[in-house]
């Protein structure tokens, strides 16, 4: 005689929300990646973020935040398993490099290091279902998954940014360049102020525009420093803010496809031979005149992403969450948003009307995430609501009233500023609130008696 398995309450646990909200998550992303790979192929002939992901297993990997995943994952882990974990990663690359210069393989240049922490991420993926159990084994598969997130994230990036390449053969410019007379040309303003500031200051801000995610990772490392002691992973971090900017940011490209002044109105970031794609050689001498905006085409290969500006973004949300952090980090979440701002004017990435649709962008993403967390307070609805709403106004306004935006500067200008200051005053304040009135602990579901179990 056996006591008869219960087999509804493992039903029971299998049906909880908060698992079937995490099995429906991993559908969606698995169902996402095969789409983009089978774009990416379709459209560009190359291969997608899951074969590019597959290869760097063996191949040379491409430049990307490997080993800045690897340290991501290591918040779950103990120090002497994070030394372990370093050293082999670090083991295994030389390795690979030794065995390369020994058949004389190519490796192109920046591409010698990587495999090591991939290598080491999915080890600890197969320890953590071979030999953990419980809230362990939890605990240290998220600690991978958010590694191999933020690899795979980029590689996501990069396809979507094949994909509004290949498929949005017009771009927006003359709308967004003509509206942008409303703020006064900021971007050919920032051009020429770098270009008279000397060599340093370009080389100070083109290292600050190139490396977003090293200041990404720090102040994630920050907030995730504790994960190993208390066994679990904070709320709210930075890099779910960064995953959701990265997901939907693309989406908004495909809406209006827009590749910046530099290429419009310049010669592009490759020289003179830009300008047989670009309307007039106008950047950053001559603002373009008020015309009859339309679309106008450009090339397969310029990525259309400036509508919002991303790199503000991730650069806003740098500083968001620099804010509670030590002294050194504040200036530094300062300095980085200050800088990217600098750059992405003064190198002709974006126009000043981008800037301030990003930090719209972000600060609703940031909103909704925290709502989220907080179970959809009323509060937090509004301000999702006002500030979704805000930021399709934007883009209407940018797409059908750029000429009026342009002949009436004194009005739309501070419109504009008006629009992002509301936005900027109501994040704040919501969020205070909610600082203020710590959100409500979810409790895990008891569960239900159950009767003694029968005899067979």
């Amino acid at each position: 005689m056996f006591p008869r398995i219960d087999r509804r309450n493992k039903f029971a646990a299998w049906c909880r929300p908060r698992v079937i909200l995490w099995a429906t998550a991993g559908v969606v992303a698995l169902g996402f990646l095969v789409a983009l790979e089978i774009a990416a192929r379709r459209y560009g002939g190359v291969p997608g973020p899951i074969t590019n992901q597959v290869r760097e297993v063996l191949f040379p990997p491409k430049p990307g935040p490997l080993y800045g995943g690897l340290a991501l994952m290591m918040v779950v882990l103990s120090w002497r398993q994070r030394f372990i974990a370093a050293g082999a990663a670090v083991g295994i690359d030389v390795v690979f490099v030794v065995v390369r210069w020994a058949v004389d393989a190519e490796v192109p240049e920046g591409q010698a290091f990587g495999n090591g922490a991939l290598w080491v991420m999915l080890g600890c993926a197969v320890f953590a279902v071979t030999r953990r159990t419980g809230r362990e084994r939890m605990l240290l598969l998220k600690g991978v998954g958010l590694g191999l997130l933020l690899v795979a994230g980029r590689k996501t990036g990069d396809t979507w940014l094949l994909i509004t390449a290949k498929t949005r053969p017009t771009v927006l410019d003359p709308y967004v360049a003509t509206a942008d007379h409303a703020l006064g040309d900021p971007s050919w303003l920032a051009g020429r102020l770098l270009r008279a500031s000397g060599p340093v200051s370009t080389h100070v801000l083109d290292l600050v525009y190139a490396q977003l995610a090293v200041a990404a990772v720090a102040v994630a490392l920050y907030q995730l420093r504790n994960v190993a002691a208390e066994g679990r992973f904070p709320r709210h971090h930075l890099v779910r803010t960064f995953l959701v900017i990265g997901l939907l940011g693309p989406a908004v490209y495909m809406i209006f496809p827009v590749v910046g002044p530099i290429f419009t109105y310049g010669p592009g970031t490759s020289g003179t031979g830009g300008l047989q794609w670009a309307v007039a050689d106008l950047w950053p001498h001559t603002p373009p005149p008020i015309g009859t905006p339309h679309p106008v085409p450009y090339d397969g290969i310029t990525p259309r992403n400036c509508m919002p500006s991303l790199h503000t973004a991730w650069a806003t949300a740098i500083f968001i969450h620099s804010r509670k952090g030590p002294r050194l980090l504040r200036y530094a979440g300062t300095f980085w948003l200050v800088a990217t701002l600098g750059a992405t004017l003064g190198f002709g990435y974006h126009y000043g009307v981008d800037l301030i649709a990003g930090v719209v962008f972000v600060l609703t993403v940031e909103a909704a995430l925290r709502s989220f967390d907080r179970g959809w307070e009323r509060q937090g609805i509004q301000l999702v609501a006002y500030g979704t709403t805000v930021f399709a106004a934007l883009l209407v306004a940018y797409r059908w009233l750029p000429v009026e935006m342009a002949r009436y500067p004194v009005v739309f200008g501070p419109l504009l500023i008006l629009a992002l200051a509301s936005v900027i005053y109501g994040y704040v304040r919501t969020t205070r609130r909610w600082d203020a009135t710590p959100a409500p602990v979810r409790l895990p579901r008891q569960a239900e008696p159950q009767p003694a179990a029968e005899l067979v």
